[in-house]
């Protein structure tokens, strides 16, 4: 086993911390990971204080995770050593259900494992709940090279990390709900996933419209690529862009009222929820149903096109906006994510974890 440096929230209550870890030496078909940086999800916080309920401590976050191939497992073949890897939100999946065999792990029967907060498989396909996974707050993670992404050349690898959990979140429904060149796409809020939504709908060849409570978000969701920009927090704006829209990410988590978004759609039009509310909202039939509109939702996305993302953001030249920090900052990071004073993601720069900041 190795013994790794890592940051740990203890407790729900907790602040994060430096914490050590065990991690295995690479089995057959398992790659070791030196990290180099990972991303800050604003999920990171929702588990850390349990506000999702079933968290499992100590817990060390981080699934937007970068590195580089230091150890390779018997039979390994997809990599070798010095590559730069990537790892996202889930390390394991049963392997043998429908949604497996298709490559959509994220959507696996039995539920996939996630990168932290979650267990490791036994030999059988089952959670082994005596070994819970930790994630990339620390210096390194061993991964089944089934579940590794190769991360192409030309994407900057701290930048690419928040890919893995951003970018794939906003990718996969613009692709799964037919987005093409020409197609009117609005995105909700512009936080993290928003401006990956509006960097990849732009790339694809849409046409992007940013939807935000605030004014102030203008002038930034125009220099991400949008080709304009809507005040919500003016009722006239529901008015003024009703039946525009072929298809709405969805990307808040805070609530609010779904049928206004919903009254924006064209004819057969598609709004897919991204944001997770901590309440239920209601949705009026009428808002679907007079203009055949669908309401929809996206997770992730599998293996296979979570690469697909990857290698086409490099094509594209698309990264996320992000602000690198040292280890020690990330519980000032958790409170000003909170304030949304971030553009766009914070990304942990784990040499200072390494080098034993905070320690």
């Amino acid at each position: 086993m190795l013994t790794t440096p890592a940051y740990a929230a203890a407790t729900a209550a907790a602040p994060l911390a430096p914490f050590t870890i065990e991690r295995r030496e690479p089995r057959a078909n398992e790659v070791l990971i030196e990290i180099l940086y990972c991303g800050v999800c604003h999920s990171d916080i929702h588990q850390a204080r349990d506000e999702w309920g079933g968290s499992i401590f100590p817990m060390v976050p981080g699934h937007e995770i970068v590195g580089r191939v230091a150890q390779l497992g018997a039979g390994v073949d997809r990599f070798q050593l010095g590559d730069a890897v990537g790892v996202g939100c889930f390390v394991d999946s049963c392997r043998s259900c429908a949604q497996c065999r298709a490559g959509e792990e994220q959507y696996c029967e039995s539920g996939m494992s996630g990168t932290y907060n979650s267990h490791e498989r036994g030999a059988d396909g089952r959670f082994d709940r005596t070994r819970p996974t930790y994630g990339g707050y620390a210096t390194r993670i061993t991964v089944d090279q089934a579940y590794v992404l190769r991360i192409p050349e030309a994407l900057p690898l701290d930048r690419a990390a928040p890919l893995l959990c951003a970018g794939i979140t906003t990718y996969s429904p613009l692709k799964h709900f037919g987005v093409k060149a020409g197609d009117a796409v609005a995105v909700v809020g512009l936080g993290g996933l928003g401006h990956m939504a509006v960097k990849i709908a732009r790339a694809m060849g849409a046409q992007v419209t940013v939807l935000s409570t605030s004014e102030a978000k203008r002038a930034a969701a125009l220099e991400l690529g949008a080709h304009e920009f809507a005040a919500t927090g003016d009722p006239a704006t529901f008015k003024a862009h009703a039946k525009r829209f072929d298809l709405i990410l969805d990307t808040v988590s805070a609530p609010h009222d779904y049928n206004a978004y919903l009254g924006l759609l064209k004819f057969d039009g598609t709004m897919v929820l991204l944001g997770i509310p901590e309440q239920p909202a209601p949705v009026a039939a009428g808002a679907l149903i007079m203009q055949r509109r669908k309401l929809g939702g996206s997770l992730i996305g599998g293996i296979r096109e979570t690469q697909e993302m990857l290698d086409f953001c490099a094509q594209h030249g698309i990264a996320a906006d992000i602000e690198l920090i040292a280890i020690d900052r990330i519980n000032e990071a958790y409170e000003r994510m909170l304030k949304a004073d971030v553009r766009y993601r914070f990304v942990i720069d784990i040499a200072s974890l390494r080098d034993g900041a905070g320690a």
